[in-house]
């Protein structure tokens, strides 16, 4: 793992950037300002930016550029809600093939798109569906940060043998500071006990061969940034790329600025990062 003054140290050697968005563009309030002029700086290049965010991907885009991250910054954008809603749709896997019409879902309101146009209905009890689908918490509410307060609703879906679809893998999430529960964390629970989870994002292999495909460039000359060691670079060594890790989101509480540290923590998941920043900045 190679630690980095600043993205320039490498740039010319990629010509496509997987670029993660919590935790490297933004804190889900704020921009990265930094970040942000890095973008910049590849203006000609191909980049896509790649989020656990269980939501289309017009819904995420929509979110960026409220924050005042904009379209022109990027080539494409690629969110696992968008990967939940073509596999609902497509039903070519056949997990997804044996799943009826009704649906439960645990998380927001504003993540219902990942249903919509589908022909679904969605049902007001676990014993009603045929599948639950899980969109994590709201975290607009930071009150919903506890999985005992999701135990009895994953509960009512095991006595009733649903299979889950999680469209956000991520277990926690860091917003302006403040540690978030996701849906990963609830779909853990839910394989613990027994529960039939297919999940959907980051680190699966799948949707960043539809990344690779989206960018169609050379997979020598793609490079892949994140901050999280179990998604964002475990996903990147699944796909055989190389990757540069952001420290300065989810791990920063463990690493610090620590450059020893924060090999050590890559050595114990197994992972061995490309290269690293604290934070992305040109």
């Amino acid at each position: 793992m190679r630690q980095l003054q600043g993205l320039r140290d490498i740039a010319d050697f990629y010509d496509g950037f997987i670029v993660d968005l919590w935790g490297v563009m933004h804190d889900g309030v704020t921009p990265y300002a930094e970040a942000v002029a890095c973008l910049q700086q590849l203006a000609g290049r191909k980049i896509l930016l790649l989020s656990n965010a269980p939501r289309r991907a017009a819904s995420a885009q929509q979110m960026l550029r409220q924050l005042g991250i904009e379209d022109s910054l990027y080539s494409t954008i690629l969110t696992s809600g968008e990967a939940t809603w073509l596999a609902l749709r497509d039903r070519s896997d056949p997990w997804f093939t044996r799943l009826g019409r009704n649906v439960y879902h645990i998380g927001p309101q504003r993540d219902r798109n990942v249903m919509e146009g589908l022909g679904l209905t969605r049902v007001d009890s676990p014993a009603e569906a045929d599948f639950v689908l899980n969109t994590g918490p709201d975290d607009d509410n930071t009150s919903s940060n506890e999985l005992a307060e999701f135990v009895p609703e994953l509960e009512a879906c095991l006595r009733a043998r649903l299979p889950m679809i999680c469209a956000n893998p991520d277990l926690v999430v860091v917003r302006a500071g403040i540690r978030l529960l996701c849906a990963g964390a609830l779909a853990a629970f839910y394989a613990r006990w027994g529960g039939d989870v297919f999940s959907l994002g980051k680190p699966d292999q799948a949707i960043y061969r539809m990344a690779l495909d989206l960018l169609s460039v050379s997979e020598q000359r793609v490079l892949a940034i994140g901050d999280s060691l179990q998604t964002d670079i475990a996903g990147a060594a699944n796909a055989g790329i190389a990757s540069l890790w952001v420290q300065g989101g989810i791990h920063w509480e463990t690493i610090a600025g620590d450059f020893r540290r924060a090999t050590d923590l890559a050595s114990e998941a197994g992972l061995g990062p490309s290269f690293t920043l604290d934070r992305l900045v040109w």
